[in-house]
């Protein structure tokens, strides 16, 4: 019986030696019904039952009378998609009413079953709409029979830690009113407090980066083969970061890719990420977002051109400025986030520090401060550049600008979000300059250059600044943040 069988994928990527199923209708929603085996080498404890009913977290009736969106032309409504009325709720909690491009464009495709290649920028509203298509599929579809701990029915991988938990803090708000399981396997973090969940509670949406999710599957801990639903997430900076390696071998403990749904997003394609989509997908619904602008309008752009020596001092008036309501500023290296961290604080700003050599508890503490406003001042490398919405960022500092253009515009993207209007300042010095163009072609645009205001030049109170003794770092005191570009290294997972 092969509903009784441990079924283990193929060596090689979507090659036929996995079980024999009939291939996954387009237009029909995948079910993958029958339990897994009753042992597994004892490694897989049984739970009875099955999850995914809705409703059960609801405390008072609703209706969708208490929904009320109006048609208009040429926009989707949620109304429109025949979603169930636990996700109309949550929907409706989160103050949506008609889908975003992306949303209204693939929805309808997705939801039906067939595979989706997203080109979408960030901000764009993708990450609803894949988690959309899940939650959709968990709720009518509940799975027959036994469930297995570390069993996940759904699997989203994402490249950095914060994008992983931003992810599934959307997916625990539109989840509100069911009793769907989202769990969060990332580096970093406390291995056997991961474990312990999901040997607790069954896994219905597992959001992964590459790395710790193959260390709970080669460890036997978490198990991909009745994984329905697959999304791939900003694929280009897997790609970019070195992961793809690993996802490769994640793809292959999934079922067959026609007995899957698979969602691929990446902001751009190379030739690299489309041939990693024709291995992954079957048939894929192509929905590509433009947007109107490279860099949105609702940020005023300006370029200070500056010594190195005077990176620091612009930053530090800026910082006493009474339009600033909070702020973050980026830079390169972890080594420059240690330094202006080190100095921000020496004068007396309450400012959290963003990079890949930070514990993940800790970083995780460092944004929910900032986005508390405990903090007014967010100093990050460009993991911090994608993927992570914080309301109300008024200013963005370019503290040295990027060396891939495409992180100008993700890290300007962090503020005149949600119809606000925000500020984007970028330093410019000799090491900068060569950035400029490749930024301006992405654009589209000239950025304007220009000398910064004799009040942004006020030299700031001398302090001593404690050095921390970490990598990169030294003990000797000092009043200025590193400055300069250098090589900015990739974030680490």
């Amino acid at each position: 019986m092969i509903g009784k069988l441990f079924r283990r994928s193929a060596s090689k990527d979507e090659q036929d030696t996995q079980p024999e199923q009939g291939p996954r209708p387009k237009g029909e929603k995948s079910s993958q019904s029958e339990p897994a085996g009753p042992d597994r080498g004892n490694s897989r404890r049984g739970r009875g039952g099955q999850r995914g009913g809705g409703g059960q977290k609801a405390k008072t009736p609703w209706s969708l009378d208490q929904f009320q969106v109006p048609e208009q032309e040429g926009k989707v409504r949620f109304h429109d998609l025949d979603l169930p009325l636990d996700l109309m709720h949550a929907i409706y909690d989160q103050g949506f009413q008609y889908c975003s491009p992306i949303q209204g464009r693939s929805l309808p495709h997705t939801l039906n079953g067939h595979d989706l290649v997203g080109k979408a920028q960030t901000g764009t509203g993708k990450t609803a709409a894949f988690l959309i298509t899940i939650i959709d599929d968990l709720l009518k579809n509940p799975f027959e029979g036994e469930r297995y701990a570390g069993e996940a029915r759904s699997l989203i991988i994402a490249p950095t830690r914060e994008l992983v938990m931003q992810i599934a803090d959307d997916a625990k708000a539109l989840c509100k009113y069911t009793d769907l399981e989202i769990h969060t396997l990332v580096g970093g973090m406390d291995y056997q407090k991961q474990q312990r969940n999901l040997n607790e509670r069954l896994v219905d949406i597992l959001v992964a980066t590459p790395g710790r999710l193959l260390d709970f599957a080669s460890n036997r801990d978490c198990y991909l083969d009745q994984v329905e639903v697959l999304v791939i997430d900003e694929a280009d900076r897997m790609l970019d970061m070195g992961f793809i390696p690993q996802v490769r071998r994640i793809v292959r403990q999934t079922p067959r890719k026609t007995h899957r749904q698979t969602m691929f997003f990446s902001a751009t394609f190379t030739p690299e990420v489309d041939s990693l989509v024709e291995q992954w997908t079957q048939d894929p619904v192509i929905v590509e977002i433009e947007p109107e602008r490279v860099a949105t309008d609702s940020v005023d752009q300006r370029v200070y051109l500056a010594s190195s020596d005077e990176k620091y001092t612009l930053l530090y008036n800026i910082l006493q400025s009474d339009e600033v309501d909070s702020l973050i500023v980026f830079a390169n290296r972890r080594d420059q986030c240690r330094r202006l961290h080190e100095n921000l604080e020496a004068h007396g700003f309450s400012a959290g520090i963003l990079s890949g050599d930070i514990p993940q508890n800790k970083r995780v503490r460092t944004l929910e401060d900032f986005k508390a406003g405990v903090t007014k001042v967010l100093v990050a490398t460009d993991v911090a550049g994608r993927g992570i919405h914080i309301a109300g960022i008024s200013h963005v500092v370019n503290f040295t600008l990027p060396e891939e253009p495409e992180d100008y515009v993700h890290r300007i993207g962090r503020t005149g979000r949600a119809g606000k209007t925000g500020t984007s300042i970028s330093f410019a010095c000799e090491d900068d300059a060569m950035r400029l163009e490749p930024i301006q072609q992405l654009l589209g645009q000239k950025l304007k250059c220009e000398q910064p205001p004799e009040e942004l030049l006020v030299e700031p109170p001398k302090v001593k600044v404690k050095r921390s003794s970490g990598p990169g770092g030294d003990s000797r005191g000092g009043r200025r943040g590193g400055g300069g570009a250098g090589g900015g290294r990739r974030p680490r997972r």
